[in-house]
C-alpha cells in the first residue's frame, strides 16, 4: 500500500470499528441503527457520486424503519456474529474491494482498453473428498494442484489493478486448508470467500477464521437430506449440519451456494428449507442455474422455462424489502439485469483452473492463456478475454446473459473464430461444438419465456420512471428534495 491508501484505510478501519461497537451495545440494548447515520455520512464522502442518491436514500430507509428487512438483519448481525469478523471483513469487502478496489479496476480498464475485474476465482486444487452429480469442476480429474506461490503470486498482481475479493472453488479447496489460512493471514487487506462442501470444517478452522477475520464459507447443499444426499452422495446433509452448528457457536457468519436443477427447484426455494438454512446461521445465498458441461452432462436436469420463471420470481421475493426472508439471496442466472448481462471475461470476475489456466469463467472451461506463462493483464488483452468484452452484453434480454447456455453461437464463435482457445478439460477435452449443440435446445426453448418475463419487467421499469418523474416534479414545486 502506498501512503495516501495506508491513511485511509487506517481512518475506514477507526471509524468503522468504533461504529460496530456502537451497533453492538445497540443490539444488545435492543435499540436501532440510528448510530450508523455517521457511517453513511463517511461513506458518502468517500465514494461522491459514485453511488445514486436513490442508493443513499434507500441505506436512510433501513438505517432510519426498525420494522425494516435489512434493519433487522443487521442487527442480527451485531447481536450474533463474532466483533472481529464483522470489522475486518466489511472493512475488506466494502472498503478495500468495493470502495477503493473497484474504482480503481475502472481506471485500469480504460487505461489499458480491456476488463479488468474486481473478483478472482481460484481452484486451489482438483482433488476432493467427494463425487457429486452435475459439478463442473470434478471434470478436471483429481490430481492438479496450484503451488502456494503460485496463488500469492495471482493475488499479488490482482492488487495491482483493485482486485481484493478471492473466491476459492475446486474440487474441494478445503484440503489446501493450511496454505489458505497462509495466504489470508498475509492478505490480511483482502476478502476471501470459500466454496466448500464444509465436510472439513472442524474447531482449529474455526478458531482461526475467528482470529483471522477475512475469510467467509458458502457451504454447497441442495435441499433436505433426500435431494442434497441423491446428488452429493449418502450422509452428506448431517455432515453439512453439523459443520453449520459447529460455525454457530464460534459466531461465524456463513452463506450457502445451491445448484437448483429440474429435480430440486421446488425444495431450495421453499420457505421450510430457507428457514432451515436461516435459523443454522446462514446469511446469504448464491443460487446456480445448473450447466451441462463436460462429457455425459445431463441435459434432463435442465430446469423447465417454467421452473426457472419461477425461480426468477421466487429469488426477487426473497430478497424483498418487505416480507421476504432474513437471508441475502443472488441468482447467478436471472440477476443479469443488475449487472448489465455477463459477468465473466474479467467484467467482473474471471476462473483461474488447477492447471493454472485463465478461463473466463468457471463454467466455460476453454483458454487462451496460462498463470504459469502468461501475466494476468497478458490473458486480459488476449483474443478470448477482448472477445467477451467486445460482444458484451451478449443478450439486449439480460434474462439471457450467459454465451454458453442461452446465446451459444457466441461461445461457439469466440472459441473457434475469434481466439482458438483450446477445451481446458483434463479429463475429457470437449470441443466446443458438441458443448454448444448441448445447450442450443435449452437456450431456444428459454428464449420464448424470457422474452415474455422481459417485456412485462420493461413495462414495470418504464411505470416506476414516470411515478418517479411526477414525484420530482411536485418536489420540485415544493423546494423539498425528491430523495
Amino acid at each position: 500500500m502506498d501512503l495516501k491508501h495506508r491513511a485511509e484505510r487506517f481512518a475506514f478501519k477507526k471509524v468503522l470499528d468504533s461504529l460496530i461497537d456502537k451497533g453492538i451495545k445497540s443490539a444488545q440494548a435492543g435499540e436501532g441503527l440510528e448510530f450508523a447515520d455517521e457511517l453513511l455520512s463517511f461513506v458518502g464522502k468517500i465514494q461522491k457520486d459514485s453511488w445514486k442518491p436513490t442508493t443513499y436514500a434507500a441505506l436512510q430507509d433501513i438505517i432510519h424503519n426498525p420494522e425494516s428487512k435489512y434493519h433487522k438483519f443487521a442487527m442480527n448481525l451485531f447481536r450474533n456474529v463474532e466483533p472481529n469478523i464483522l470489522k475486518t471483513y466489511i472493512l475488506n469487502a466494502f472498503y478495500e474491494s468495493g470502495f477503493r478496489g473497484y474504482q480503481l479496476t475502472k481506471k485500469m480498464s480504460a487505461k489499458y482498453d480491456c476488463n479488468i475485474p474486481w473478483v478472482v476465482l481460484i481452484d486451489p486444487t482438483t482433488a476432493c473428498n467427494m463425487n457429486c452429480k452435475g459439478c463442473w469442476a470434478a471434470e478436471y480429474g483429481h490430481q492438479l494442484s496450484l503451488t502456494y506461490d503460485e496463488i500469492d503470486d495471482v493475488i499479488e498482481q490482482g492488487k495491482d489493478f483493485g482486485m481484493h475479493a478471492i473466491m476459492f472453488t475446486g474440487g474441494e479447496p478445503m484440503l489446501r486448508k493450511k496454505d489458505i489460512i497462509k495466504l489470508a493471514e498475509k492478505h490480511y487487506d483482502d476478502a476471501f470467500n470459500i466454496f466448500t462442501n464444509a465436510t472439513l470444517i472442524d474447531e482449529d478452522f474455526c478458531k482461526e477464521m475467528v482470529r483471522l477475520g477475512n475469510i467467509m464459507l458458502s457451504i454447497s447443499v441442495e435441499g433436505f437430506e433426500d435431494a442434497n444426499d441423491g446428488r452429493r452422495g449418502d450422509g452428506h446433509f448431517q455432515k453439512v449440519l453439523r459443520a453449520m452448528d459447529l460455525l454457530k457457536k464460534y459466531r461465524i457468519p456463513f452463506g450457502c451456494s445451491i445448484c437448483y436443477t429440474k429435480a430440486n427447484v421446488d425444495v431450495v426455494a421453499s420457505d421450510e428449507f430457507l428457514d432451515m438454512l436461516i435459523e443454522k446461521g446462514c446469511i446469504f445465498i448464491w443460487y446456480f442455474h445448473y450447466m451441462p458441461i463436460g462429457a455425459g452432462a445431463d441435459v434432463n436436469l435442465l430446469p423447465t422455462p417454467e421452473q426457472r420463471a419461477y425461480m426468477k420470481h421466487r429469488i426477487r421475493e426473497i430478497r424483498n424489502l418487505e416480507g421476504g426472508k432474513m437471508v441475502f439471496a443472488i441468482d447467478f442466472q436471472n440477476d443479469g439485469q443488475f449487472v448489465n448481462g455477463c459477468v465473466a471475461g474479467a467484467k467482473i470476475y474471471f476462473h483461474i483452473n488447477a492447471a493454472g489456466d485463465i478461463e473466463p469463467c468457471a463454467f466455460v472451461h476453454y483458454s487462451d492463456s496460462n498463470i504459469r506463462t502468461d501475466r494476468l493483464l497478458d490473458a486480459f488483452q488476449k483474443p478470448l478475454f477482448k472477445a467477451y468484452r467486445a460482444h458484451q452484453p451478449f443478450n439486449e434480454n439480460q434474462l439471457r446473459p450467459c454465451p454458453m447456455l442461452e446465446n451459444p453461437e457466441y461461445l461457439r464463435s469466440m472459441v473457434k473464430n475469434e481466439s482458438n482457445a483450446h477445451s481446458t478439460d483434463v479429463a475429457s477435452p470437449e470441443d466446443v461444438d458438441v458443448l454448444c449443440d448441448r445447450t442450443t435446445p435449452y437456450a431456444e426453448e428459454w428464449a420464448k419465456k424470457a422474452d415474455e418475463l422481459w417485456e412485462e419487467e420493461q413495462g414495470y421499469i418504464k411505470e416506476r420512471a414516470a411515478q418517479n418523474d411526477k414525484l420530482r416534479e411536485e418536489a420540485s414545486k415544493t423546494g423539498k428534495s425528491f430523495y
